[in-house]
């Protein structure tokens, strides 16, 4: 358990958010890297406008755009080692440096600054790429070995922070963001099919494939090593959980008292640890229990004073503004609110689909979009969130619909059983109110079907896949195949067959929905879009691998989500936060694009001319569709994410791959430190700023 002060001017290390990018030749003396990383790093400005850093050899440019939040002064990169051997780049956060740097020093290390990225490296030099699996944190890290001739890239265990590569004759790039990548006219732009598909299928392209062509992303828990030429990629960390018929643990010899004290131990430690910076830490409160759990731990264990942002929506179908003010009066936050209307929404879209660099099939990361943006505006960069308990302690409905489902099919005949599903979906409007007919009907497809690995994700996946109508022949020929189909693909982690059936619906929900779309889309982009840091306690590894041993009940209490969240936190929240039931963060769609001003650019995009030339989808189909939603005919769940999906592909289609522009470099007028190295005969390491 973290002891140090934290917080405000805690002096404590260096935490150091920013944008990486790079280039690593297989022959040396390539003309203008130089050149070519500046605008790399112009792309990605918006993640980290503090400093900027290169480090440039015969083979290699290693670049950094630094949005400092500890040892203000120092900690620029890159950062070299003692002897110069090794350079590293880092985007991100290791919690526990101040441990990990004693122990280092211990060994003999010395130090140059007080940054988390230099532990980082002496840590390398110590372990290798096992270093990895000391580091709490969230990050994206890039080490150069200047003997080996290697680079060493390694992405957090769940994909917290974004990495990009391409590989092309021998040459890799790679950047935090896609868009420093296409700084390189030399790339090609061009629109995967396949990842397409998949976003409308499962909400995000399955790493390492993106939403465009030979662009890959470094999957969570992996690491990469590029050497002349050739890349060896290694999983260092995966999820896991216990076999049901295993001999009992540790951890599941606990009585739920136990659970709960030491669940609530480590959820604290992991909320102090992240307090850590010499700029004031803000926290987001969404008005639900695991953001308001998160805030309540700032206030009641650390001296801060805590500012609590939130969104509000002017239509109350979205709203939850009264249980945040409940919360933020509560705690006595000094709270700030951003309102996000209908017309906000769509008028910032473009914007916002900049940043995602992939389709959304909702709109929810705009508001968020907004409210990094408010908290850019009060002065702050770093903010606590809740985001991962709903993941790893059950407390998505999808958990709760398959559990039911399995119960059902144990009678599939039953009139009883499915009315159980009405107590989960009452917000469903038409399937709620058909008293369970079409409700049943809905829900009964592959009912029997209950050792399929992907059980749970069944009816989502079949649900979304009808977005796909809109295809065009192209893409429908050369991608259209089942969900099923690409999920056989995947290699699953040892034992799962062995799971128990909620850790295996967890699975899928974890490994493909939070890292694809929450922490990206709905997560790091729009927050870094505004030089915003995101930090998450939930999704401390400790809290995480503590959660997946734990006995289902301790998660999913017959029909009752996140059973031991609420017992940890039932003395810091008032009743109606702490009780209340879960309310899944969406945001409005085709009211944000028709009907309201300043969307021009919706009837251009989705105009019978630019959909042909975009080629993407059948133009006569988007059309009809246009119709209906312009004469206000009834709009279902379904037709709403297919507007969004079809409304940002065509915004990423016209921003990357018809009309790309690329930023001014940075220039001399930026804060810039460059090093320059080069092998000496005598074996050692020339630099110089």
């Amino acid at each position: 358990i973290a002891k140090d002060a934290v917080g405000k001017d805690s002096k404590n290390g260096a935490s150091i958010m920013c944008g990486i990018a790079g280039i690593v030749e297989r022959d040396a003396e390539a003309p203008n890297r130089e050149a070519l990383l500046r605008r790399m790093l112009s792309m990605i400005r918006h993640r980290g406008p503090d400093q900027f850093g290169m480090y440039l050899d015969e083979q290699v440019a290693l670049g950094s755009a630094r949005l400092s939040i500890i040892d203000l002064g120092g900690g620029q990169q890159p950062i070299t080692n003692e002897d110069g051997s090794l350079w590293i780049v880092f985007n991100g956060e290791v919690f526990n440096h101040i441990e990990l740097r004693r122990e280092l020093e211990a060994r003999g290390h010395r130090f140059s600054t007080h940054s988390d990225t230099e532990v980082i490296l002496h840590l390398f030099e110590e372990d290798g790429p096992a270093c990895l699996n000391r580091l709490n944190g969230q990050f994206a890290i890039a080490i150069w070995d200047v003997r080996k001739r290697t680079l060493f890239l390694a992405r957090d265990r769940l994909g917290v922070r974004p990495l990009y590569y391409v590989l092309e004759n021998g040459r890799l790039l790679f950047a935090s963001e896609i868009k420093a990548l296409f700084a390189d006219r030399r790339v090609e732009r061009a629109i995967d099919f396949v990842g397409l598909e998949q976003v409308f299928t499962f909400w995000g392209p399955l790493a390492p494939r993106t939403l465009f062509r030979n662009v890959a992303e470094l999957p969570p828990g992996h690491y990469l090593i590029a050497s002349g030429g050739d890349l060896k990629i290694e999983a260092y960390w995966t999820i896991n959980f216990p076999a049901p018929d295993r001999a009992p643990g540790p951890v599941l010899r606990r009585s739920d008292r136990e659970y709960v004290e030491e669940f609530r131990e480590l959820l604290i430690d992991a909320t102090r640890i992240r307090l850590r910076a010499d700029v004031p830490v803000g926290a987001y409160l969404s008005g639900g229990l695991d953001s308001s759990t998160i805030a309540a731990i700032i206030r009641r264990y650390t001296p801060n004073r805590l500012t609590t942002f939130s969104i509000a929506f002017n239509d109350a179908n979205y709203d939850e503004s009264e249980f945040q003010r409940t919360m933020a009066r509560h705690l006595g936050t000094e709270h700030q609110v951003v309102q996000a209307t209908h017309a906000q929404i769509g008028e910032i879209f473009p914007d916002v689909i900049w940043h995602t660099e992939a389709p959304v099939m909702r709109t929810s990361p705009a508001p968020m979009f907004l409210l990094s943006r408010l908290v850019h505006q009060a002065g702050y960069k770093v903010v606590l969130t809740g985001e991962g308990a709903d993941e790893f302690l059950c407390g998505y409905d999808i958990f709760k619909e398959s559990k039911v489902r399995r119960f059902w099919a144990r009678q599939p005949n039953s009139s009883l059983r499915p009315l159980l599903l009405e107590r989960l979906y009452q917000d469903i409007g038409r399937l709620a109110q058909s008293k369970g007919g079409l409700l049943t009907a809905f829900f009964k497809e592959r009912l029997t079907d209950v050792n399929c690995h992907w059980y749970s994700h069944l009816i989502r996946w079949r649900n979304n896949r009808r977005t796909c109508r809109f295809f065009s022949a192209a893409v429908k020929a050369e991608a259209l195949t089942s969900a099923e189909d690409h999920l056989r693909s995947l290699k699953l982690p040892a034992g799962f067959s062995r799971w128990g059936t909620l850790e295996r619906d967890q699975y899928w929900e974890i490994a493909i929905f939070l890292s694809q779309y929450l922490l990206s889309s709905q997560g790091d982009r729009v927050a870094m879009a505004h030089s915003v840091e995101g930090r998450y306690p939930f999704l401390d590894h400790r809290v995480v691998e503590y959660a997946n041993q734990l006995p289902s009940n301790m998660k999913l209490r017959a029909l009752r989500d996140k059973h031991i969240l609420r017992q940890a936190a039932k003395a810091w929240l008032p009743e109606e936060i702490g009780q209340r039931p879960k309310r899944p963060y969406r945001a409005p769609i085709h009211r944000s694009f028709f009907g309201v001003p300043n969307v021009s650019y919706v009837e251009e995009l989705l105009s019978e001319e630019s959909v042909k030339v975009a080629g993407l989808f059948e133009p006569k189909a988007v059309a009809h569709f246009v119709r209906r939603l312009n004469e206000g005919k009834p709009v279902g769940e379904t037709d709403d994410m297919a507007l969004a999906g079809i409304l940002s592909t065509q915004l990423l289609h016209r921003r990357f791959v018809a009309a790309f522009e690329t930023s001014a470099p940075i220039s001399e007028a930026d804060d810039v430190k460059i090093c320059h190295g080069g092998i000496l005969a005598r074996g050692t390491v020339m630099t110089m700023a």
